[in-house]
């Protein structure tokens, strides 16, 4: 008896021994031998970076150059804002030309700034696909964003019909009216002679939430606005963990940032699906129009799922939609927020561009509330969007992870390594752009998108390919509106206090806000 309980307990040693070993080769092989044969394969092919570095890679120079980068503001009328924002970045191309690489962790990142490569990165999903977010950080932009293949697929082919042109028509008077809200604050604001200092960024921020309350929810930003102080507190915590190395299972360890995380999201979730239940309610009662964009998001779902029977695999669960709506919420402010408060400050700069765009927006308009159709015929004020999304894009750089080998142009790639799009870089670019990339210059766009970027992918605000973001004709619209209306009413400029610091938290914000001198404009 004893013999045969001595045996089991040594198979059980070995078989343990065994795991623990099979284990530390895993980990051996991903924090060093698979790192440093995938940096030979680049180098043989000319590509140039800093050796790798165990497990952290460049995350330490990383952090450490952005630190310094954001310690002090940028000259006043400087445009070149791509070594503050995107330090490291702009330090390894100039030290290793625009052939080379740089290292997330255990993971090299081959740079791409060639047109051609970039669409064919773009357009090839299923060779660069979306990099595996670290879960934490999938709490903050779940949905459409974060989904590959099949899922990916169903989700965009649901949600399309609420980025449908028609359907963004109907919620024209709702932006409108959140539009009419901001106005009249500023108004109420001003002193005796029409004018008034102020920073407008937490206005536009504010406007483009209750924006997106109203058009996806059909609800103000006084009953979201719960759910965005959770959202900023959230990117907050999420900016800090992206700037730190990934470690697998990391994530269980209960830190106070991990627990706060858990805590945000759960809190978001009740109250999302608090929205989403009343919205089921009142459309199945016949009490609430199906023009937001949730009240088309179920009924498009609904509809899939009697089309296709009761499949577990055919249409959203009701994960699926929470996750939908958080990236309504989250997604939905950020880029338009941006647009708008980079574009005020560039019009501030430049005030001939800005009476030009009044001019046009008063020739159009005059003093009605804007249409659709006229927002058509805004030429001036689609060229100035264009080129503050070239100079100051709200997302700098996007990244994809090669899962299998593949050919790039000339490059030999395999499972294991990543691409990156470094946006800004790219739309800073002089060889690109000419001399004047630097510059702001709207009459570069005169004659369309097309024609100023000779048909190459070098401006990429929303992406490109299959993937391209689904809401940017909702963005557009919006900006166009609001900056249409906030001309009509109002002239700015600089403040004597504005300092100019551009800084990425997730899309590229003021750091010390948008100080403006605003003025009444009689019309």
């Amino acid at each position: 008896m004893e013999a045969a309980c001595s045996t089991i307990l040594m198979l059980i040693l070995i078989l343990v021994l065994i795991l623990v070993l099979k284990w530390a080769w895993m980990m051996l092989n991903w924090v060093w031998f698979t790192p440093k044969r995938l940096e030979r394969l680049l180098r043989e092919q000319g590509l140039q970076g800093n050796p790798y570095t165990l497990l952290v890679g460049d995350t330490k120079d990383f952090a450490k150059m952005r630190k310094e980068a954001f310690s002090k503001p940028m000259n006043l009328f400087s445009h070149d804002i791509v070594p503050r924002v995107f330090s490291f970045f702009h330090h390894s191309i100039n030290t290793h030309g625009k052939k080379s690489f740089m290292w997330f962790g255990p993971a090299p990142r081959v740079t791409i700034t060639d047109p051609e490569l970039i669409k064919d990165v773009l357009n090839k999903t299923y060779d660069f696909e979306k990099i595996n977010m670290n879960p934490q950080v999938r709490l903050l932009a779940p949905g459409l964003v974060s989904h590959e293949g099949e899922k990916w697929s169903k989700h965009r082919k649901i949600i399309n019909p609420a980025f449908n042109l028609e359907k963004l028509k109907d919620m024209l008077p709702l932006f409108v009216k959140c539009c009419d809200d901001l106005i009249g604050n500023w108004e109420k604001m001003s002193s005796s002679d029409g004018s008034s200092e102020m920073d407008v960024w937490p206005f536009l921020q504010n406007l483009a939430r209750d924006a997106i309350s109203r058009t996806a929810f059909g609800s103000s930003f006084e009953e979201g606005r719960r759910i965005f102080q959770l959202l900023k507190e959230q990117t907050e915590l999420t900016v800090q963990l992206m700037l730190k190395v990934y470690i697998p299972g990391w994530r269980f360890v209960p830190t106070p940032t991990h627990r706060r995380m858990k805590a945000i999201d759960k809190e978001i979730k009740a109250s999302l699906m608090d929205i989403i239940n009343n919205k089921e309610k009142a459309l199945k009662a016949g009490e609430a129009t199906k023009n937001d964009l949730l009240g088309i998001l179920l009924e498009s779902n609904h509809k899939e799922i009697q089309e296709h029977g009761n499949n577990k695999n055919v249409g959203m669960n009701i994960e699926d939609v929470i996750g939908e709506c958080k990236l309504f919420y989250f997604a939905g402010q950020e880029t338009t927020s941006s647009l708008l408060v980079w574009t005020m400050i560039l019009l501030s700069m430049y005030p001939d561009w800005q009476t030009r765009a009044r001019e046009e927006v008063l020739q159009v308009f005059g003093n009605r509330k804007p249409d659709f159709d006229g927002l058509n015929h805004l030429k001036i004020v689609t060229m100035i969007l264009n080129e503050v999304f070239r100079l100051y894009p709200p997302v700098i750089g996007l990244a994809r992870k090669v899962s299998k080998d593949v050919k790039l142009g000339n490059l030999s790639l395999v499972a294991g390594m990543q691409v990156s799009i470094p946006i800004i870089l790219v739309h800073h670019d002089c060889e690109l752009w000419g001399d004047d990339a630097k510059e702001f210059k709207p009459e570069r766009f005169a004659e369309g998108v097309l024609k100023a970027t000779k048909g190459r992918a070098s401006l990429i605000p929303f992406g490109g390919g299959p993937r391209i973001c689904i809401g940017q004709n909702f963005s557009l619209m919006e900006a166009k509106i609001a900056l249409s209306m906030i001309l009509q009413r109002f002239s700015f400029e600089l403040s004597s206090t504005y300092t100019h610091a551009p800084t990425p938290v997730i899309t590229i914000q003021p750091q010390y806000g948008a100080n403006l001198i605003l003025r009444k404009v009689e019309i």
